[in-house]
């Protein structure tokens, strides 16, 4: 979404003001004071309504479309779905598992090139509306090709992944300009479209994953694969809806060049300091950081040498970690959102490093008889 022309901003400063401390609330006790449970339910649909307003409400319905739809619902459903696909319909390993896991993250790797495309090339005129409608169209075409057919071979199976992949980053991408762009124009509500972001993502990924076990159960992990064309149909439907400025006689020939210098822009901000730390620390935080989701997913549905975890169960080990995001997105918002990314970093870093013991304790810390005791009544049959 284009910035828009100034006599569209708001002239009243004070009553935009007014609307951001409606919708943010006041503390806890005087809430309870006001109105007990009532207000505690009125003021995240008054902040929600804030949002609307201010942002319009095409950009918050992209926003649900992207961040709530495709990436939080789809992502848990698929998740899960594609680790039974691999290893029920494809029958791998889970080294090539993994692997495959990793092959299908490449689109989330090369973002930057499209947000550069967005940003340079308009498509009919326009620098959002068409890359929605693009992502979307691949989303379903991907979906469909691995639901429908019974008998794929493994690469051609890869590669429709793949393009459900990319069809999430572009849509996220998209999305990520749209929020920079209003960050710009209103940026006292840059910290609430961030928490929009991550509260949508983490109760659509809550909901997604509570309810992706249970599908892959009842029509099996192809079914609920195709399933996932209805959140791609979503994320065309708000790029068709999205407020876009309409840009006429670009000049395309140019296009080569303006992707040249928003490259060359893009270069000459991460040699700032204030950027290039960040985004190394980033890099070697995921670098170093060992992946072993797959080799876990097959030790959980293991029969013999592991706990046979049910599809549901499954489901319900990765929705706990959506709890956890939607409990991090609700203090940020209410309490560190004034506090400095340094230390706020540093804890959640710390925490993180803590919570990555737990696996380790539920296979080697617990007696062996305790711990199968644990998993018999866990499991659910």
């Amino acid at each position: 979404m284009s910035p828009q022309p100034a006599h569209d901003l708001p002239e009243d400063r004070g009553e935009a003001n007014v609307l951001i401390e409606e919708a943010r609330g006041s503390p806890p006790a005087k809430e309870a004071e006001a109105g007990g449970a009532v207000g505690w339910v009125l003021s995240p649909v008054a902040w929600f309504r804030m949002l609307i307003r201010e942002l319009h409400w095409s950009f918050v319905l992209g926003v649900v479309a992207t961040y709530g739809i495709s990436q939080g619902l789809g992502g848990g459903i698929s998740r899960v779905a594609s680790d039974y696909y691999w290893k029920d319909v494809q029958k791998v390993q889970p080294s090539a598992a993994q692997v495959y896991h990793g092959v299908t993250s490449i689109p989330w790797l090369v973002k930057p090139v499209w947000g550069l495309l967005t940003d340079v090339l308009p498509v009919a005129g326009y620098r959002r509306r068409p890359y929605f409608v693009l992502a979307g169209i691949m989303g379903v075409i991907a979906m469909l090709i691995v639901s429908l057919h019974s008998k794929l071979h493994v690469m051609f199976a890869l590669l429709a992944l793949m393009s459900g992949s990319a069809s999430v980053a572009i849509a996220d991408v998209t999305i990520d300009a749209c929020v920079a762009e209003n960050s710009l124009i209103h940026p006292h509500l840059a910290a609430d479209m961030m928490s929009l972001n991550g509260f949508c993502s983490s109760v659509g990924g809550l909901i997604g994953f509570s309810i992706s076990g249970f599908l892959v159960h009842a029509i099996g992990s192809q079914g609920t694969l195709g399933i996932l064309t209805i959140p791609s149909a979503l994320v065309i439907l708000a790029g068709i809806l999205l407020k876009d400025v309409h840009i006429p006689n670009f000049p395309y020939g140019q296009a080569h060049k303006k992707f040249v210098e928003a490259s060359g822009k893009m270069l000459r901000t991460l040699k700032c300091p204030e950027v290039w730390r960040p985004c190394f620390y980033m890099y070697m935080s995921l670098a170093l950081s060992v992946d072993i989701q797959e080799g876990m997913f097959y030790w959980y549905t293991d029969p013999s040498a592991g706990p046979s975890f049910s599809e549901g169960f499954i489901g319900f080990i990765f929705a706990i970690g959506s709890v956890g995001s939607l409990v991090g997105v609700i203090l940020y918002q209410n309490i560190l959102r004034d506090h400095s990314f340094r230390s706020v970093l540093c804890s959640s870093q710390l925490l993180l490093s803590l919570s990555g013991m737990l696996d380790l304790i539920l296979l080697k810390a617990l007696p062996s008889w305790h711990r199968g005791h644990i998993l018999r009544t866990a499991h659910v049959h």
